[in-house]
Protein backbone atom coordinates (compact mmCIF):
# COMPACT_ATOMS: atom_id res chain seq x y z
CA UNK A 1 0.00 0.00 0.00
CA UNK A 2 1.04 3.58 -0.85
CA UNK A 3 1.54 6.36 1.95
CA UNK A 4 -1.84 8.00 1.03
CA UNK A 5 -3.83 4.37 1.33
CA UNK A 6 -2.50 3.93 4.62
CA UNK A 7 -3.59 7.43 6.25
CA UNK A 8 -6.79 6.08 5.05
CA UNK A 9 -6.52 3.43 6.86
CA UNK A 10 -5.67 5.23 9.82
CA UNK A 11 -8.77 7.97 9.43
CA UNK A 12 -11.47 5.74 8.95
CA UNK A 13 -10.24 3.50 12.05
CA UNK A 14 -10.52 6.67 14.05
CA UNK A 15 -14.02 7.14 12.98
CA UNK A 16 -15.77 10.10 14.79
CA UNK A 17 -12.62 10.60 17.10
CA UNK A 18 -11.40 13.37 14.16
CA UNK A 19 -14.33 14.95 15.08
CA UNK A 20 -14.96 17.71 17.55
CA UNK A 21 -16.11 21.35 18.95
CA UNK A 22 -13.31 23.30 17.92
CA UNK A 23 -12.56 21.76 14.57
CA UNK A 24 -13.43 23.58 11.22
CA UNK A 25 -11.42 21.24 9.05
CA UNK A 26 -10.10 17.75 10.10
CA UNK A 27 -7.99 15.40 8.35
CA UNK A 28 -7.35 15.06 4.44
CA UNK A 29 -6.22 18.74 3.77
CA UNK A 30 -2.46 20.26 4.27
CA UNK A 31 -3.27 21.46 7.80
CA UNK A 32 -6.40 20.87 9.92
CA UNK A 33 -8.25 24.23 11.02
CA UNK A 34 -9.68 24.34 14.48
CA UNK A 35 -11.07 27.52 16.98
CA UNK A 36 -10.09 28.91 19.69
CA UNK A 37 -12.66 29.42 23.21
CA UNK A 38 -13.24 33.10 23.39
CA UNK A 39 -10.89 34.49 26.51
CA UNK A 40 -9.05 31.54 26.39
CA UNK A 41 -5.14 30.60 25.87
CA UNK A 42 -4.08 27.66 23.71
CA UNK A 43 -1.63 25.19 26.07
CA UNK A 44 0.05 22.71 23.62
CA UNK A 45 2.65 19.93 24.34
CA UNK A 46 4.69 17.27 22.08
CA UNK A 47 5.74 13.55 23.21
CA UNK A 48 7.68 11.59 20.79
CA UNK A 49 7.29 7.69 21.48
CA UNK A 50 9.95 5.03 20.61
CA UNK A 51 9.26 1.48 20.19
CA UNK A 52 11.26 -0.59 22.91
CA UNK A 53 11.65 2.63 24.78
CA UNK A 54 8.42 4.59 25.49
CA UNK A 55 6.27 0.94 24.26
CA UNK A 56 6.73 -2.60 23.62
CA UNK A 57 7.33 -2.56 19.85
CA UNK A 58 5.86 -6.27 19.81
CA UNK A 59 2.78 -4.90 21.51
CA UNK A 60 -0.54 -5.03 20.40
CA UNK A 61 -1.14 -1.78 18.23
CA UNK A 62 -4.06 -1.19 19.86
CA UNK A 63 -3.14 -0.59 23.36
CA UNK A 64 -0.08 1.34 21.92
CA UNK A 65 -2.23 3.65 20.56
CA UNK A 66 -4.50 4.12 23.81
CA UNK A 67 -1.43 4.48 25.87
CA UNK A 68 0.35 7.08 23.53
CA UNK A 69 -2.55 9.53 23.46
CA UNK A 70 -3.50 8.83 27.14
CA UNK A 71 0.19 10.07 28.44
CA UNK A 72 0.68 12.66 25.90
CA UNK A 73 -2.83 13.87 26.92
CA UNK A 74 -1.78 13.96 30.81
CA UNK A 75 0.60 17.03 29.73
CA UNK A 76 -2.53 19.24 29.54
CA UNK A 77 -3.85 17.61 33.16
CA UNK A 78 -0.30 18.77 34.29
CA UNK A 79 -1.31 22.52 33.26
CA UNK A 80 -5.05 22.67 34.16
CA UNK A 81 -5.91 22.49 30.41
CA UNK A 82 -9.29 21.23 28.57
CA UNK A 83 -9.23 19.36 26.00
CA UNK A 84 -8.50 21.09 22.42
CA UNK A 85 -6.96 18.82 19.45
CA UNK A 86 -4.09 16.73 18.62
CA UNK A 87 -2.23 15.83 15.52
CA UNK A 88 -0.05 12.76 15.38
CA UNK A 89 3.15 11.72 13.25
CA UNK A 90 4.28 8.05 12.72
CA UNK A 91 7.21 6.65 11.20
CA UNK A 92 6.99 2.77 10.63
CA UNK A 93 9.48 0.25 9.08
CA UNK A 94 7.20 -1.29 6.65
CA UNK A 95 3.70 -0.64 5.22
CA UNK A 96 1.46 -2.93 8.23
CA UNK A 97 -2.08 -2.06 6.96
CA UNK A 98 -3.41 -3.85 9.54
CA UNK A 99 -0.84 -3.00 12.42
CA UNK A 100 -2.34 0.96 11.47
CA UNK A 101 -5.76 0.49 11.73
CA UNK A 102 -5.17 -1.26 15.37
CA UNK A 103 -3.12 1.33 16.59
CA UNK A 104 -5.82 4.21 14.98
CA UNK A 105 -8.79 2.10 17.27
CA UNK A 106 -6.47 2.29 19.75
CA UNK A 107 -6.11 6.12 19.76
CA UNK A 108 -9.71 6.63 18.64
CA UNK A 109 -10.91 5.05 21.83
CA UNK A 110 -9.06 7.17 23.67
CA UNK A 111 -9.44 10.42 21.96
CA UNK A 112 -13.23 9.72 22.44
CA UNK A 113 -13.27 9.46 25.44
CA UNK A 114 -10.54 12.40 26.00
CA UNK A 115 -12.97 14.89 24.07
CA UNK A 116 -9.65 15.45 22.52
CA UNK A 117 -10.23 14.87 18.58
CA UNK A 118 -7.36 13.76 16.54
CA UNK A 119 -7.03 16.59 13.51
CA UNK A 120 -3.88 15.23 11.03
CA UNK A 121 -1.02 14.14 10.79
CA UNK A 122 1.93 12.69 9.10
CA UNK A 123 3.14 9.43 7.88
CA UNK A 124 6.84 7.96 7.01
CA UNK A 125 8.75 5.10 6.74
CA UNK A 126 11.80 5.16 9.16
CA UNK A 127 11.88 3.05 12.65
CA UNK A 128 8.78 3.01 14.42
CA UNK A 129 7.78 6.54 16.16
CA UNK A 130 4.69 7.98 17.07
CA UNK A 131 4.85 12.07 17.53
CA UNK A 132 2.01 13.03 19.85
CA UNK A 133 0.94 16.73 19.58
CA UNK A 134 -1.46 17.72 22.13
CA UNK A 135 -3.69 20.81 22.26
CA UNK A 136 -5.61 22.43 25.09
CA UNK A 137 -7.07 26.08 26.38
CA UNK A 138 -7.41 27.64 29.68
CA UNK A 139 -9.10 30.44 30.70
CA UNK A 140 -6.44 33.64 29.80
CA UNK A 141 -4.17 33.69 33.12
CA UNK A 142 -5.31 30.29 34.78
CA UNK A 143 -3.17 27.70 33.86
CA UNK A 144 -1.34 26.23 36.13
CA UNK A 145 2.53 25.49 36.50
CA UNK A 146 5.03 23.78 38.38
CA UNK A 147 6.68 27.05 39.97
CA UNK A 148 4.34 28.36 42.50
CA UNK A 149 4.49 25.79 45.33
CA UNK A 150 5.82 28.38 48.95
CA UNK A 151 6.68 26.73 52.11
CA UNK A 152 3.74 25.25 54.30
CA UNK A 153 1.45 23.78 51.00
CA UNK A 154 0.53 20.42 51.73
CA UNK A 155 1.70 17.76 48.91
CA UNK A 156 -1.00 15.43 47.26
CA UNK A 157 -1.16 12.88 44.49
CA UNK A 158 -4.32 11.49 43.00
CA UNK A 159 -4.99 7.69 42.87
CA UNK A 160 -2.53 5.31 43.25
CA UNK A 161 0.92 4.71 42.05
CA UNK A 162 3.36 1.90 40.86
CA UNK A 163 1.20 -0.01 38.85
CA UNK A 164 3.14 0.59 35.74
CA UNK A 165 6.47 0.13 37.01
CA UNK A 166 5.68 -3.17 38.66
CA UNK A 167 4.43 -4.12 35.14
CA UNK A 168 7.82 -3.62 33.32
CA UNK A 169 9.91 -4.82 36.54
CA UNK A 170 7.37 -8.05 35.59
CA UNK A 171 7.84 -8.27 31.70
CA UNK A 172 5.66 -10.26 29.10
CA UNK A 173 3.59 -7.07 27.95
CA UNK A 174 4.23 -8.05 24.25
CA UNK A 175 1.66 -10.38 25.47
CA UNK A 176 -0.93 -8.35 26.79
CA UNK A 177 -4.13 -8.29 24.60
CA UNK A 178 -7.13 -5.62 24.74
CA UNK A 179 -9.56 -7.61 26.35
CA UNK A 180 -7.47 -9.27 28.77
CA UNK A 181 -5.36 -7.00 31.19
CA UNK A 182 -4.83 -7.50 34.31
CA UNK A 183 -4.21 -4.77 36.93
CA UNK A 184 -0.70 -4.31 36.36
CA UNK A 185 -0.68 -4.41 32.46
CA UNK A 186 -4.13 -2.03 32.86
CA UNK A 187 -1.61 0.28 34.83
CA UNK A 188 1.00 0.40 31.49
CA UNK A 189 -0.79 0.34 28.68
CA UNK A 190 -4.68 2.03 29.77
CA UNK A 191 -3.29 4.75 31.96
CA UNK A 192 -5.82 7.99 32.41
CA UNK A 193 -5.12 11.76 31.39
CA UNK A 194 -6.51 13.05 34.73
CA UNK A 195 -7.72 16.18 32.26
CA UNK A 196 -11.13 17.21 34.48
CA UNK A 197 -9.02 16.72 37.89
CA UNK A 198 -6.36 18.77 36.62
CA UNK A 199 -9.33 21.45 35.56
CA UNK A 200 -10.88 21.55 38.94
CA UNK A 201 -7.79 22.26 40.34
CA UNK A 202 -6.94 25.87 38.67
CA UNK A 203 -6.92 28.10 41.69
CA UNK A 204 -6.83 26.18 44.13
CA UNK A 205 -3.59 24.20 43.65
CA UNK A 206 -0.07 26.14 43.75
CA UNK A 207 1.73 24.25 41.99
CA UNK A 208 1.29 20.81 39.58
CA UNK A 209 2.58 18.45 37.49
CA UNK A 210 1.81 14.95 36.23
CA UNK A 211 4.09 11.53 37.37
CA UNK A 212 5.34 11.03 33.89
CA UNK A 213 9.05 10.14 35.27
CA UNK A 214 8.17 8.92 38.83
CA UNK A 215 6.84 10.64 42.06
CA UNK A 216 10.49 11.62 43.56
CA UNK A 217 11.86 13.13 40.19
CA UNK A 218 8.86 14.93 39.35
CA UNK A 219 7.95 16.52 42.83
CA UNK A 220 11.92 17.97 42.55
CA UNK A 221 10.83 19.73 39.47
CA UNK A 222 8.15 21.26 41.13
CA UNK A 223 10.35 21.40 43.90
CA UNK A 224 13.34 23.16 41.53
CA UNK A 225 10.82 25.12 39.93
CA UNK A 226 9.45 26.63 43.41
CA UNK A 227 13.05 27.48 44.99
CA UNK A 228 11.40 25.17 47.87
CA UNK A 229 12.04 21.39 49.34
CA UNK A 230 9.16 18.83 49.96
CA UNK A 231 9.25 16.68 53.11
CA UNK A 232 7.11 13.24 52.18
CA UNK A 233 5.71 10.95 54.76
CA UNK A 234 6.40 7.38 52.84
CA UNK A 235 3.64 5.35 55.10
CA UNK A 236 0.95 8.32 53.14
CA UNK A 237 2.39 7.71 49.36
CA UNK A 238 -0.75 5.54 48.09
CA UNK A 239 0.87 2.29 46.98
CA UNK A 240 -1.32 0.41 44.50
CA UNK A 241 -2.41 -3.17 45.38
CA UNK A 242 0.64 -5.89 44.27
CA UNK A 243 3.11 -3.53 43.87
CA UNK A 244 5.79 -2.40 45.94
CA UNK A 245 7.54 0.76 47.06
CA UNK A 246 10.42 0.13 45.33
CA UNK A 247 8.23 0.85 42.27
CA UNK A 248 6.66 3.79 42.98
CA UNK A 249 9.83 5.55 44.22
CA UNK A 250 11.88 4.79 41.39
CA UNK A 251 9.35 3.97 38.36
CA UNK A 252 7.66 5.87 36.54
CA UNK A 253 4.76 6.11 34.37
CA UNK A 254 1.59 6.39 36.37
CA UNK A 255 0.05 9.63 34.84
CA UNK A 256 -1.20 10.62 38.16
CA UNK A 257 -0.96 14.22 38.81
CA UNK A 258 0.99 15.60 41.79
CA UNK A 259 0.27 19.05 43.28
CA UNK A 260 0.92 21.16 45.74
CA UNK A 261 -1.99 23.28 47.83
CA UNK A 262 -2.31 25.85 50.86
CA UNK A 263 -5.28 23.50 51.78
CA UNK A 264 -7.52 20.17 51.32
CA UNK A 265 -8.44 20.60 47.59
CA UNK A 266 -12.18 20.48 46.61
CA UNK A 267 -13.32 16.63 45.69
CA UNK A 268 -11.74 16.10 42.46
CA UNK A 269 -13.83 12.90 41.49
CA UNK A 270 -10.79 10.68 42.12
CA UNK A 271 -8.69 10.04 45.00
CA UNK A 272 -6.69 12.42 46.70
CA UNK A 273 -3.98 11.72 49.35
CA UNK A 274 -1.81 14.21 50.92
CA UNK A 275 1.59 12.53 51.09
CA UNK A 276 3.82 15.52 52.41
CA UNK A 277 4.24 19.34 53.47
CA UNK A 278 6.55 22.17 51.18
CA UNK A 279 9.29 23.36 53.49
CA UNK A 280 12.12 26.45 52.49
CA UNK A 281 14.73 23.57 52.44
CA UNK A 282 15.71 22.82 49.16
CA UNK A 283 15.47 19.06 47.97
CA UNK A 284 12.96 16.20 48.54
CA UNK A 285 13.42 14.45 51.54
CA UNK A 286 11.79 11.45 52.47
CA UNK A 287 10.75 9.99 56.25
CA UNK A 288 13.59 12.59 56.94
CA UNK A 289 16.11 11.57 54.30
CA UNK A 290 17.50 12.80 50.96
CA UNK A 291 15.53 11.09 48.39
CA UNK A 292 15.46 10.59 44.50
CA UNK A 293 15.05 8.25 41.24
CA UNK A 294 12.81 7.81 38.39
CA UNK A 295 13.37 7.31 34.93
CA UNK A 296 15.96 9.70 32.72
CA UNK A 297 16.69 9.12 28.94
CA UNK A 298 20.01 10.46 29.55
CA UNK A 299 21.18 9.14 32.75
CA UNK A 300 24.85 9.70 33.65
CA UNK A 301 26.91 6.55 34.77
Amino acid sequence: MNEFELIDEIVHALGRAAAGTWVRLGPGDDSAVTAVPPGAELVSSIDALVADVHFPGAADPELIGYRAMMVSASDLAAMGAGPGFALVALSLERDDAAWLRGLGRGMGEACIELGLPLVGGNLARGPVTIAVSVHGFAPAGTALRRSGARPGDGVFVTGSLGLAAAAVARGGLDAARPGDLDPLAAGYFRPRARLEAGQRLRGVATSLIDLSDGLLQDLGHVCTASGVGAELVGAAIPVADGVRREHVLGGSDDYELCFTAPAEPPALGIPVTRIGTIVAEPGVRLDGAPASGGYQHFGRG
